[in-house]
């Protein structure tokens, strides 16, 4: 079986479409149980870690630790993403998206079992650094594989609207991580930092059970049989990406950039800066961000749909014209500290700054490398970018403005900055919308 003749992996086309959405429903499902417990950290980070964890510290320092060990999870991310990217390149996609969820799931609920620095100490700090790389290791192998599975399934046409559903898994993911979080804001604060801040991450065990039976009960992709049945299995996928394959890896590595940064100032840093130096209530800001994630609903899946109709390369260049063009005015709006400015302001960065690279990203960078090394490279392209960009910025953000007594306009030339690296990426990128796998 050819990989341009997929079709034939069922009867007909009605059955070949049922089965394509049911990939896609599982895969959503998955990775939304993925993201929601990679996100109640970084949610967490802003409203308690710094308290609990850090409580030594100026309440600056102790805002630039907690967003360090916010880091940390994406700086583990590339090493699950080379682990199991491998893996998946030689055993199949199918056997690390079951296991990864168990590592996110497991690393996660610890968390919220973890006793705080006044009950042990330095420890604590030091379990919530390694919990966080058991997260990061977890995600940096998921992702990969939870779009190859759809990806590998999905017809050429649509190949663009199918890939970015995968993506919905995230604002599924947030929207449950800080509707949590709103609702537990209505409890005491005293009560919140004893011990309501704990049930987001201790419920998730219950949905990493749901996610982990979805995900068995998926076939392999049809891609892979063939080429595992051909003997085309790639023996070091890391190292012939490396090697011979290096001008892709480089590119996906640096359409990511952008993108994330967005995703980490409108969705994670700016939870700080709203309640810490605009002294405003957390519901302003949780409500904004819990908003963009209802847009990104259906801003994913639209913009998808537009990739598979005017190009990828289009997408990406609208989305680095406006990160640009958006660094300094976002900061400006949210100075006004009017509530309603701020939150058309958050929904406008992460619709347009993060979700367009976040949506067209999943199937562009999963097209970039052949089959033999697609989940090694559209992995650890993806989460090196993360780490670069999504590690560092929040901890870069409020390293930034306490260097500056406040000023934000170092953080808006670091987007800038950014938006520039992703805008010469995508120069370099193939169009790839239409056209087979390879």
């Amino acid at each position: 079986m050819s990989i341009a003749g997929q079709a034939s992996l069922v009867e007909g086309p009605a059955d070949k479409a049922t089965e394509i959405k049911r990939i896609v429903a599982s895969s959503v499902i998955g990775t939304a149980v993925e993201w929601y417990d990679f996100l109640i950290y970084g949610t967490a980070s802003a409203l308690v870690f710094n308290k609990l964890f850090f409580p030594l510290v100026d309440p600056a320092l102790g805002t630039i630790a907690a967003f360090g060990t916010y880091g940390v999870g994406y700086f583990a991310r590339p090493l699950g993403a080379a682990i199991f990217g491998h893996f998946g390149d030689r055993v199949g996609r199918k056997a690390m998206l079951a296991m990864t969820i168990v590592i996110m799931g497991l690393g996660t609920f610890l968390v919220g079992l973890l006793p705080t620095y006044d009950q042990i100490g330095i420890a604590a700090p030091v379990l919530l650094v390694l919990l966080r790389m058991f997260q990061g290791i977890g995600l940096g192998g998921e992702w990969g594989g939870a779009v190859l599975m759809v990806v590998e399934n999905a017809p050429a046409r649509n190949r663009g609207l199918l890939g970015s559903m995968v993506q919905i898994g995230y604002p599924v993911g947030n929207l449950a991580a800080i509707g949590m979080f709103a609702l537990l804001s209505q409890v005491p604060e005293s009560d919140f930092l004893a011990w309501a801040w704990r049930i987001p991450f201790l419920i998730s065990i219950v949905l990493v059970g749901v996610g982990l039976y979805i995900r068995l009960q998926l076939k392999e992709t049809p891609v892979f049989r063939e080429i595992a049945a051909k003997n085309e299995v790639a023996r070091l996928p890391l190292v012939e990406i490396l090697t011979r394959h290096r001008r892709p890896f480089f590119t996906a590595v640096g359409l990511k950039l952008s993108e994330i940064s967005y995703a980490a100032i409108g969705g994670v840093f700016a939870i700080s800066y709203v309640t810490g130096k605009l002294a405003m209530p957390r519901s302003v800001i949780l409500n904004a961000i819990l908003l963009s994630a209802v847009v990104a609903f259906v801003a994913i899946p639209l913009f998808g749909w537009l990739s598979d109709r005017i190009g990828r390369k289009t997408m990406f260049y609208a989305s680095s014209l406006f990160a640009m063009g958006f660094a300094f005015p976002m900061f400006w709006l949210f100075d006004t500290k009017d509530p309603l400015t701020i939150t058309l302001t958050i929904v406008a960065a992460i619709t347009f700054g993060q979700m367009v690279g976040f949506s067209v990203g999943a199937p562009w960078y999963s097209e970039l490398f052949t089959a033999p090394l697609r989940y090694s490279g559209a992995s650890l392209g993806f989460q090196i970018g993360a780490a670069i960009s999504g590690g560092l910025t929040p901890f870069a953000a409020a390293t930034f403005m306490a260097w500056t007594g406040g000023a934000t306009w170092p953080i808006a030339i670091y987007l800038i900055v950014l938006a520039v690296i992703t805008f010469i990426a995508t120069m370099v990128a193939p169009e790839t919308a239409g056209k087979a796998l390879k």
